[in-house]
């Protein structure tokens, strides 16, 4: 995070990221927009947040560590965070395709033919198509192995049929990265396949869910009896599961070259938090004057700072050799806690005020802590609750015994 240690060419790149995100800021839309990729629920918000997603790709600053034969910029490791460092400082919007530039799109470039690469990495930089996540079903989330969605082998296509749900973004999504077991007699483990499933398909139902913020963005999709080429399976049968851990460890962070640099490329919110307590006021004097407010406020910038230098130590190849997953598991779970501790503490901050919804004529700051707070609860869960990331650390990575 210090650019004093930028080499020229990051340098250049960091100058040229900042005047653009400071000369192209957009206006305000003139309507609600999500805080996060996770609560987009109209057409009006998806439409306008693609837009900002093409305009900062036009500009070349987006999949700039990807390679110039599929849209990037070949340009060297840590350079997308470079961008990130200075979208996350110029308070800009975020991009909008989050699943395809994190998740699906490292995957596709790791273990992807040629031909998958060509045909799907330069969209999902520009945004003309979305991509959403397959993998949670209502009797798998957490325990993701027991899925039941299948994938049946019919010539030169799969049929496949099956629900899942917590499908961010499905409603507007063009792909989906879809796990569907494709042997119903192995173990559960080793008869998952990973598809790259193209969503316009025939039989494919979109429900919208709505969450406690009032807000949509996650959904349901069925499947009934959709036929898929066989050339939209990414690698080969049963290696889904392989592929479902590398996707995870990439939307943990695992992958320097994501287009969007990481979930945590910069702090924000701990000012944010800041300047709350310098509007509120706690016993007839302003919030940021309380003793104890103070010192827990103290607590989250330094939690902030650990976890941002924690971003950066991931980075060094000799500090993460022997356990490569360690850091970007334990990221996903440290951060996506620490923003519920921070929207409780500002909820805490603002007293009788918290009572406002978000938008309220009287809500402090708009109410944006207490629609974080709940908001931070689909983070806490989605990809696997906190309790499962503990077991995963514990147990897959650090080799721990099993509790009894």
């Amino acid at each position: 995070m210090d650019p004093s240690r930028d080499t020229a060419e990051k340098r250049d790149l960091r100058e040229r990221a900042r005047a653009f995100f400071r000369d192209n800021r957009p206006s305000d839309p003139g309507f609600k927009l999500p805080q996060t990729f996770l609560e987009v629920e109209s057409e009006e918000q998806f439409l306008w947040l693609k837009a900002w997603q093409k305009q900062v790709y036009d500009a070349g600053l987006l999949g700039v560590e990807w390679p110039e034969a599929y849209g990037g910029k070949g340009l060297p490791p840590g350079s997308q965070r470079v961008v990130a460092e200075e979208m996350g400082l110029a308070g800009v919007p975020f991009l909008v395709n989050r699943i395809g530039l994190d998740w699906a799109g490292p995957t596709i470039l790791a273990v992807g033919t040629e031909e998958q690469k060509q045909r799907y990495l330069r969209n999902i930089l520009s945004c003309d198509e979305v991509w959403c996540q397959g993998f949670s079903e209502p009797g798998a989330g957490s325990d993701l192995a027991s899925l039941r969605t299948s994938a049946v082998r019919k010539g030169d296509h799969y049929i496949v049929n099956g629900h899942k749900v917590w499908t961010t973004q499905a409603l507007w999504a063009d792909f989906m990265i879809l796990l569907a077991r494709t042997d119903l007699n192995a173990p559960k483990h080793a008869g998952i396949s990973y598809f790259l499933f193209p969503m316009k398909s025939k039989g494919v139902s979109v429900r919208p869910l709505v969450k406690m913020t009032g807000e949509g963005g996650f959904n349901q999709v069925l499947f009934e009896d959709v036929e898929v080429p066989a050339s939209c399976l990414l690698a080969g049968e049963g290696d889904g599961w392989r592929l479902a851990v590398m996707t995870l460890a990439f939307e943990r962070g695992a992958s320097e070259g994501s287009a969007t640099g990481g979930a945590l490329a910069s702090g924000g919110e701990v000012a944010r938090l800041v300047a709350l307590a310098k509007e509120v006021s706690r016993d007839g004097r302003p919030a940021s004057e309380d003793p104890v407010m103070r010192d827990r406020i103290a607590e989250l910038a330094i939690e902030e700072e650990a976890l941002l230098a924690s971003a950066l130590r991931a980075r060094v190849p000799g500090l993460v050799e022997e356990r490569p997953l360690a850091l970007p598991f334990l990221s996903k779970l440290v951060s996506t806690e620490f923003g519920q501790k921070l929207a409780a503490v500002g909820q805490e901050l603002e007293g009788p005020l918290a009572q406002y919804a978000f938008g309220a004529e009287r809500a402090a700051d708009g109410g944006h802590f207490q629609r974080a707070y709940m908001n931070s609860f689909g983070f806490t869960i989605g990809g696997g609750t906190s309790e499962i990331q503990r077991n995963l650390v514990g147990e897959r990575i650090l080799g721990l015994p099993k509790s009894t």
